[in-house]
């Protein structure tokens, strides 16, 4: 199958999925923090696909080799697993929140939510562009070459913070604070998968070792 036609239908089940799994805990179609969240996550990700398409496919392929069976090592399944039902879990809180009243998010707020979101998947994105061997699997392929430039030079997995900075955003984008308490899980998952990486990556990776050595931080400068 080619890949614009994997492109479309990843895209279509996306937003069919987003929708069961926002409006049908949430009771109704009239949750504009839902609509906004889906507009921006679908634009955030189908633009840069678009841009990989027409210049870098192998990032992209190896960008939609993605999901827990596509890891190669066991850890990484398990992790891969429990952050997907964490992001589930975070978006179906953040609709019965919606549903039942438990919050109350101002919409600047929301707003300011889906900007984080925007940031986020952005952030991920400018990552694959700077680094094309960025895979959504832990692997190092036959040839690939360390990436110290860009935001690497900051950390030493910026990809990952994009994510975190999603997480966060991601709850009050849907207007919940009760599903923010999830990024905590979330950020624990991400800390074992950073770990495991690393653990790869100055085994397989040819300068990994040195550049832990210049880049001290993995996620957070100053921090971690």
């Amino acid at each position: 199958m080619k890949t614009g036609i994997r492109v479309t239908m990843r895209s279509i089940w996306g937003i069919l999925s987003f929708g069961l799994i926002l409006f049908l805990p949430a009771g109704t179609f009239r949750y504009w923090q839902a609509w906004v969240f889906i507009g921006v996550f679908m634009a955030a990700t189908i633009v840069p696909v678009v841009y990989l398409a027409r210049n870098n496919p192998a990032a992209l392929q190896r960008r939609m080799n993605a999901g827990p069976r596509a890891e190669p090592r066991a850890a990484q399944k398990s992790i891969i697993t429990g952050s997907f039902l964490v992001l589930f879990a975070a978006m179906v809180l953040s609709a019965l929140d919606h549903r039942f009243g438990w919050s109350s998010v101002p919409a600047w707020l929301s707003v300011l939510g889906d900007a984080l979101v925007l940031a986020g998947l952005g952030m991920a994105m400018l990552v694959i562009v700077q680094n094309g061997y960025a895979a959504a699997t832990i692997t190092v392929e036959s040839g690939q070459t360390l990436v110290s430039k860009g935001l690497y030079r900051f950390v030493r997995h910026p990809m990952y913070v994009g994510n975190v900075v999603m997480m966060i955003g991601m709850p009050l984008a849907l207007g919940s604070y009760w599903a923010l308490f999830l990024v905590i899980p979330g950020c624990i998952l991400l800390v074992l998968r950073i770990l495991d990486e690393e653990t790869m990556l100055t085994q397989e990776l040819t300068g990994y070792r040195e550049y832990r050595q210049r880049v001290r931080y993995r996620l957070v400068p100053y921090i971690w």
